[in-house]
């Protein structure tokens, strides 16, 4: 019996390079940086004083501001990414199918923002004034939930995380969730709300983050010998998820095929990535083997990258096992250079630029790519959007905690075998 094939026939996206998939895509192909100053919060008592915002989001586009006071921004942008990706998708959930739709949304830290501003309110004021939505609020599953609610899907409905590989591992497992006949259609990504004084803080005393406050859209610097650090940045991407007969039968447009999916744990560091590379390495492999698809044949990498001193010398390792001498020839690229890092967020948003690459024929850069590290010696497509011939192409996610996810994503082709 022939495995089930899934498609995805909807995206949505709120990033710092644009609010939508469109405005996203045409500013990754330029080369241009989300990375700005911090207005979201004075951040002079930092170190790092700069992130990647989502510039000119507002809730009340998606939301009643009822509905945006009881819910974290994270959730706002869940909503708005469901939002566009219900309308490109355009499935009607009724009566008919609603028990086999479904979502699986993640995030790396929740709703950290409400979650912070009610301990606010409980020093200052006391136990009687904390928000009696708190709970329903901050909660990783609450995109979920607002999706079923929204759209009156009662299939499964889970939240996810698994800190920067959150995203990828949403899209994964809801595909698993496909195959296995649980479900005929997920939501599926991860996103990420955490530009604060808290989480900033913290972050800068890991030592994680760059410093280059004179210059923030020259700081995600991946791969390149200058590197000093990530950059944080907020949102993520929403993708529908279809069993590929359920999609056809209501004249669904595929965009892509989600050919494989895997995760590993590097089981080595609280933080640190294994330095050898193998479980990374590990993962990639599965991916292509349950895809059905040799090394030779991915011909364009979307890469973690970035730009910590020990991530990225970890990945071009990992890269080089899992395609042997292909790694040298197949072009691969961190688009964090641009987005900076959306941590939750990121592996749904890399499955989209993903899918927009295989779509287009173009490779985003990666920006800032000055000063290649010896160390980091694969083609990380510098500066300038490449054209390519693109068939499948491979994006990983890797994330604090050794969590490793990598989805191979084909290009559409209604008489591909599996």
């Amino acid at each position: 019996m022939a495995e089930t094939r899934v498609v995805v026939t909807g995206m949505g996206v709120i990033s710092p390079v644009g609010l939508d998939v469109a405005t996203m895509w045409q500013n990754l192909v330029a080369g241009q940086s989300g990375i700005r100053p911090i207005t979201l919060f004075d951040p002079s008592d930092l170190e790092v004083r700069f992130a990647g915002e989502a510039h000119g989001f507002d809730p009340l586009n998606y939301l009643s501001a009822k509905e945006a006071r009881r819910t974290d921004r994270f959730t706002h942008f869940a909503v708005a990414a469901f939002e566009q990706a219900l309308a490109q998708s355009g499935l009607a959930v009724n009566e008919c199918n609603a028990d086999q739709v479904g979502a699986i949304v993640g995030a790396g830290i929740g709703g950290i923002s409400t979650y912070t501003q009610a301990l606010d309110v409980l020093r200052e004021k006391g136990p009687r004034h904390v928000n009696p939505f708190l709970l329903t609020t901050i909660s990783s599953d609450v995109p979920a939930v607002q999706i079923a609610l929204r759209s009156g899907a009662r299939g499964p409905s889970l939240g996810i995380s698994s800190t920067c590989a959150t995203g990828a591992d949403a899209i994964g497992q809801a595909c698993n969730l496909i195959r296995l006949g649980q479900a005929r259609a997920m939501f599926a990504g991860g996103f990420e709300a955490g530009i604060l004084l808290i989480s900033l803080a913290a972050l800068q005393r890991m030592r994680a983050l760059s410093r280059r406050n004179d210059d923030p859209a020259a700081a995600s610097r991946p791969f390149d010998a200058g590197r000093d650090g990530f950059v944080v940045s907020e949102g993520g991407a929403l993708l529908l998820l279809e069993e590929l007969e359920f999609a056809l039968a209501r004249g669904a447009d595929p965009l892509a095929e989600v050919a494989g999916y895997a995760a590993t744990s590097d089981a080595v560091h609280v933080t640190a990535p294994d330095p050898q590379g193998w479980a990374s390495a590990h993962c990639i492999t599965l991916a292509l083997q349950r895809a059905g698809v040799t090394p030779e044949q991915v011909s364009y990498v979307n890469a973690h990258g970035t730009g910590t001193l020990l991530g990225d010398p970890a990945e071009t390792q990992a890269i080089k096992l899992a395609l042997g001498e292909h790694a040298y020839r197949v072009p691969v690229s961190a688009t964090k250079s641009m987005t900076g890092h959306l941590m939750g967020g990121s592996g749904a948003l890399e499955a989209v630029i993903s899918i927009q690459a295989l779509r287009s024929g173009l490779i985003p850069p990666t920006v800032n790519l000055d000063q290649p590290d010896p160390a980091c010696d694969l083609d990380y497509v510098p500066h300038r959007v490449r054209r390519a011939a693109l068939e499948v192409v491979l994006s990983n996610s890797f994330g604090f905690g050794g969590h490793n996810a990598a989805l191979v994503f084909r290009a559409f082709r209604p008489d591909s075998a599996v």
